[in-house]
């Protein structure tokens, strides 16, 4: 985004947090809180990842006043979320101190000021919901907390509106492997991660045959060009099943998808290459994931090009074609192209050069 009309220390702290915050965080509502709400842009909506979803906080800066940090107002779901009063979570002692730290040491001159203020605030945030979640009246989910408190990385949200039931989600971090460094010459910024999203119902007592909960896996949008968390099945939740006893089974199933789709990559570059000989060098081709490429050919004077799109279930699945005239345009200038071709002779089976010359 653009940080035109920001006063320079405001536009320095934000350019940070959005380029050094783990996951990606978005801006919106950018105003100015002059008087005539026409002088330098001073306040905005955070859009801060968390449990899946999205939390709003609103950063109120004074450019009248610079050298006083800001403040932040919590969306109206979150009126008992009070970060410098709260007591009675282990470790928030701590966290309370370190958000009063950030803020009387406040340096507006510091870009890293406001990333600073917003982890603090969210690593409180994280436990103020982890608090609300453990003092829910409901036998299993206490349960279910017992069994997985020591996993790492589990975000909780408990919720409830005129409209619907409350229910706590759960987030849980899945699969402990480095995808980025598996991809060579991975360009995503952030690190690629797979959740599990479990939803309970609150208020049923404890049953000794309780029902399933809400299940969806869920990763980063990064992670389609490697492969789609929708093609993964999760595995069935037995009668009388934990959690505990559920995420051992789906993680292998995961480390086998994510080894699977690593190994794919160079079996679509295998393929990709064996065009050469039938098209010439592409003209371009995705180095990282080999998922398209691009060809000039010819038949008689009339010059295309050949647009190859190769799916992540390949080879199981065939690559489409795409055919581009270079000599013909609409009425609206735009490049006149063929519709998706995969109507060809294919077995998954086949070698690379063979795939190659049935594509023709």
């Amino acid at each position: 985004m653009s940080f035109d009309g920001f006063p320079p220390f405001i536009s320095a702290q934000l350019h940070y947090l959005i380029n050094h915050f783990p996951d990606k965080i978005k801006v919106e509502q950018v105003l100015s809180g002059g008087k005539s709400h026409t002088g330098s842009l001073d306040r905005f909506t955070l859009l801060i990842p968390y449990c899946l979803d999205h939390i709003k906080w609103d950063v109120i800066y004074n450019a009248e006043f610079p050298l006083a940090s800001p403040d932040i107002i919590f969306g109206p779901e979150d009126e008992d979320f009070h970060p410098l009063h709260m007591t009675g979570v282990e470790g928030e002692g701590g966290l309370k101190s370190r958000t009063r730290n950030v803020l009387s040491d406040w340096n507006n001159k510091d870009p890293t000021r406001l990333l600073a203020l917003i982890q603090e605030l969210r690593d409180q945030y994280t436990s103020y919901q982890r608090k609300c979640v453990g003092e829910v009246d409901d036998d299993r989910l206490r349960f279910e907390i017992s069994t997985i408190c020591s996993r790492e990385g589990i975000e909780m949200h408990i919720s409830s509106g005129a409209e619907k039931p409350e229910e706590v989600k759960f987030a849980v971090p899945l699969v402990d492997m480095n995808i980025n460094k598996m991809v060579h010459g991975c360009p995503w910024r952030h690190p690629q991660k797979i959740y599990l999203q479990v939803i309970y119902p609150v208020g049923r007592k404890y049953a000794s045959t309780p029902s399933a909960p809400r299940l969806k896996l869920m990763s980063t949008n990064e992670l389609r060009a490697l492969f789609s968390i929708d093609d993964v099945k999760l595995p069935s939740w037995l009668v009388g099943m934990c959690m505990a006893e559920y995420l051992p089974h789906l993680e292998e199933s995961l480390q086998k998808h994510v080894l699977e789709a690593v190994s794919l990559i160079d079996i679509r570059r295998r393929f990709i290459e064996a065009l050469a000989p039938l098209f010439g060098r592409p003209l371009e081709a995705d180095p990282v994931f080999c998922r398209k490429a691009t060809f000039l050919a010819s038949s008689g004077s009339f010059v295309f090009l050949v647009h190859v799109l190769v799916s992540t279930q390949f080879p199981k699945q065939q690559p489409a074609m795409m055919l581009q005239s270079s000599q013909h345009i609409s009425p609206q200038g735009v490049p006149k192209k063929s519709p998706l071709l995969a109507e060809y002779p294919w077995s998954p089976r086949w070698e690379a050069s063979k795939m190659a010359e049935r594509i023709l």
